[in-house]
Protein backbone atom coordinates (compact mmCIF):
# COMPACT_ATOMS: atom_id res chain seq x y z
CA UNK A 1 0.00 0.00 0.00
CA UNK A 2 1.48 3.41 -0.66
CA UNK A 3 1.83 5.91 1.36
CA UNK A 4 -0.86 8.72 0.68
CA UNK A 5 -2.38 11.91 1.81
CA UNK A 6 -6.20 13.09 3.05
CA UNK A 7 -7.58 14.53 0.28
CA UNK A 8 -10.97 16.74 1.32
CA UNK A 9 -13.90 17.23 -0.48
CA UNK A 10 -16.88 19.39 0.50
CA UNK A 11 -18.64 16.83 2.03
CA UNK A 12 -16.45 13.78 1.81
CA UNK A 13 -12.66 13.02 2.86
CA UNK A 14 -10.82 10.09 1.43
CA UNK A 15 -8.82 8.67 4.20
CA UNK A 16 -5.78 6.03 3.46
CA UNK A 17 -7.25 2.63 3.97
CA UNK A 18 -6.34 1.56 7.79
CA UNK A 19 -6.65 -1.71 9.85
CA UNK A 20 -9.89 0.38 11.60
CA UNK A 21 -11.32 0.24 8.76
CA UNK A 22 -11.30 -3.15 7.58
CA UNK A 23 -14.49 -4.73 8.74
CA UNK A 24 -16.73 -1.74 7.49
CA UNK A 25 -15.43 -2.09 4.39
CA UNK A 26 -15.95 -5.48 4.06
CA UNK A 27 -19.18 -5.21 5.26
CA UNK A 28 -20.06 -2.69 2.66
CA UNK A 29 -18.39 -4.87 0.50
CA UNK A 30 -20.92 -7.34 0.78
CA UNK A 31 -24.05 -5.81 0.37
CA UNK A 32 -25.66 -7.09 -2.88
CA UNK A 33 -25.97 -3.88 -4.36
CA UNK A 34 -22.34 -3.72 -4.15
CA UNK A 35 -21.41 -7.38 -4.92
CA UNK A 36 -23.13 -7.37 -8.05
CA UNK A 37 -20.68 -5.05 -9.72
CA UNK A 38 -17.33 -6.13 -7.05
CA UNK A 39 -17.99 -9.53 -6.97
CA UNK A 40 -17.08 -11.37 -3.95
CA UNK A 41 -14.09 -9.97 -2.11
CA UNK A 42 -11.54 -12.50 -1.60
CA UNK A 43 -10.88 -14.36 2.46
CA UNK A 44 -8.56 -11.49 3.37
CA UNK A 45 -9.95 -8.09 1.47
CA UNK A 46 -9.06 -4.96 2.32
CA UNK A 47 -6.17 -6.24 4.87
CA UNK A 48 -4.12 -7.59 1.64
CA UNK A 49 -2.18 -4.68 -0.02
CA UNK A 50 -2.05 -4.76 -3.34
CA UNK A 51 0.76 -3.81 -5.37
CA UNK A 52 0.49 -0.64 -6.86
CA UNK A 53 -2.36 0.34 -5.81
CA UNK A 54 -3.26 3.14 -3.74
CA UNK A 55 -6.85 2.37 -1.27
CA UNK A 56 -9.00 5.11 0.52
CA UNK A 57 -11.49 4.92 2.86
CA UNK A 58 -14.34 7.60 1.94
CA UNK A 59 -15.82 9.26 5.08
CA UNK A 60 -18.70 11.95 5.21
CA UNK A 61 -19.31 13.27 8.30
CA UNK A 62 -16.98 11.04 10.08
CA UNK A 63 -18.86 8.20 9.27
CA UNK A 64 -17.21 5.48 6.78
CA UNK A 65 -19.55 5.39 3.21
CA UNK A 66 -17.19 3.56 0.51
CA UNK A 67 -13.72 2.56 -1.11
CA UNK A 68 -11.90 4.42 -3.54
CA UNK A 69 -8.53 3.23 -4.87
CA UNK A 70 -6.12 4.49 -8.09
CA UNK A 71 -3.61 2.71 -9.58
CA UNK A 72 -0.92 3.48 -12.41
CA UNK A 73 -1.67 1.49 -15.30
CA UNK A 74 1.12 2.80 -17.07
CA UNK A 75 4.62 4.55 -15.85
CA UNK A 76 6.02 4.73 -19.42
CA UNK A 77 6.14 9.09 -19.89
CA UNK A 78 4.76 9.05 -23.38
CA UNK A 79 1.96 6.49 -22.18
CA UNK A 80 1.27 7.69 -18.29
CA UNK A 81 -2.14 7.05 -17.27
CA UNK A 82 -4.02 5.93 -13.92
CA UNK A 83 -7.29 4.03 -13.41
CA UNK A 84 -9.46 4.21 -10.14
CA UNK A 85 -12.48 2.36 -8.64
CA UNK A 86 -14.78 2.93 -6.27
CA UNK A 87 -17.79 1.91 -4.36
CA UNK A 88 -20.46 3.52 -1.87
CA UNK A 89 -22.75 1.88 0.83
CA UNK A 90 -25.68 1.58 -1.12
CA UNK A 91 -27.50 4.06 1.63
CA UNK A 92 -25.49 7.03 0.44
CA UNK A 93 -26.22 6.08 -3.16
CA UNK A 94 -27.74 9.10 -5.20
CA UNK A 95 -26.74 12.07 -2.95
CA UNK A 96 -24.01 13.48 -4.98
CA UNK A 97 -20.96 11.42 -2.95
CA UNK A 98 -19.28 8.86 -5.47
CA UNK A 99 -19.10 11.92 -7.62
CA UNK A 100 -17.33 13.74 -5.01
CA UNK A 101 -15.38 11.49 -4.34
CA UNK A 102 -14.15 10.90 -7.96
CA UNK A 103 -13.77 14.43 -8.30
CA UNK A 104 -10.91 15.13 -5.28
CA UNK A 105 -9.40 12.00 -6.05
CA UNK A 106 -9.01 12.97 -9.86
CA UNK A 107 -8.05 16.29 -8.87
CA UNK A 108 -5.31 15.33 -6.82
CA UNK A 109 -4.11 12.67 -9.73
CA UNK A 110 -4.41 15.12 -12.15
CA UNK A 111 -2.94 18.54 -10.14
CA UNK A 112 -0.81 16.68 -7.80
CA UNK A 113 0.79 13.64 -9.46
CA UNK A 114 0.52 15.28 -13.00
CA UNK A 115 -1.43 12.30 -14.57
CA UNK A 116 -2.26 14.07 -18.03
CA UNK A 117 -5.15 10.85 -18.57
CA UNK A 118 -7.36 8.70 -16.11
CA UNK A 119 -9.67 5.67 -17.21
CA UNK A 120 -12.46 3.35 -15.20
CA UNK A 121 -13.94 0.63 -16.90
CA UNK A 122 -17.62 -0.30 -15.22
CA UNK A 123 -19.65 -2.82 -16.81
CA UNK A 124 -21.77 -1.97 -19.23
CA UNK A 125 -24.85 -2.15 -17.53
CA UNK A 126 -23.83 -0.58 -14.57
CA UNK A 127 -25.88 2.32 -15.90
CA UNK A 128 -26.08 4.27 -13.18
CA UNK A 129 -21.89 4.40 -12.39
CA UNK A 130 -21.58 5.17 -15.76
CA UNK A 131 -23.87 8.35 -15.77
CA UNK A 132 -21.68 9.82 -12.55
CA UNK A 133 -18.39 8.90 -14.31
CA UNK A 134 -20.03 11.09 -17.24
CA UNK A 135 -20.75 13.82 -14.88
CA UNK A 136 -17.25 14.61 -14.19
CA UNK A 137 -16.01 14.36 -17.52
CA UNK A 138 -15.01 10.93 -18.29
CA UNK A 139 -15.84 10.10 -22.22
CA UNK A 140 -16.93 6.69 -23.56
CA UNK A 141 -14.18 5.40 -25.53
CA UNK A 142 -15.51 1.87 -26.35
CA UNK A 143 -17.07 -1.93 -25.14
CA UNK A 144 -14.57 -4.13 -23.95
CA UNK A 145 -16.35 -7.17 -24.86
CA UNK A 146 -16.10 -9.95 -22.29
CA UNK A 147 -14.55 -7.97 -20.48
CA UNK A 148 -14.29 -9.28 -17.20
CA UNK A 149 -16.32 -12.38 -15.27
CA UNK A 150 -18.97 -11.81 -12.66
CA UNK A 151 -19.59 -14.18 -9.80
CA UNK A 152 -22.01 -16.64 -11.37
CA UNK A 153 -19.68 -17.61 -14.27
CA UNK A 154 -21.12 -14.75 -16.85
CA UNK A 155 -18.96 -12.76 -19.28
CA UNK A 156 -20.06 -9.41 -18.97
CA UNK A 157 -19.19 -6.38 -21.56
CA UNK A 158 -17.08 -3.09 -20.08
CA UNK A 159 -17.44 0.40 -21.02
CA UNK A 160 -13.59 1.58 -20.98
CA UNK A 161 -14.11 5.41 -20.20
CA UNK A 162 -11.54 8.10 -20.08
CA UNK A 163 -10.57 11.32 -19.02
CA UNK A 164 -7.92 14.35 -20.24
CA UNK A 165 -7.14 16.48 -17.19
CA UNK A 166 -8.80 19.10 -19.21
CA UNK A 167 -12.21 17.78 -19.11
CA UNK A 168 -12.50 17.36 -15.59
CA UNK A 169 -15.75 18.98 -14.46
CA UNK A 170 -14.67 20.59 -11.05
Amino acid sequence: MTSAPELHGERVMLVPLAPEHHARLRAIHLLPEVVAWWQNPDDDWPQAPEAGTTRYSVFHDGRLIGFIQWYADEDNPDFRHAGLDLFLDPNCHGRGFGRESIRVLCAYLIDELKFHRLIIDPETENTVAIACYRSVGFKDVGVMREYSRDRHGRWKDGLLMDLLARELVR
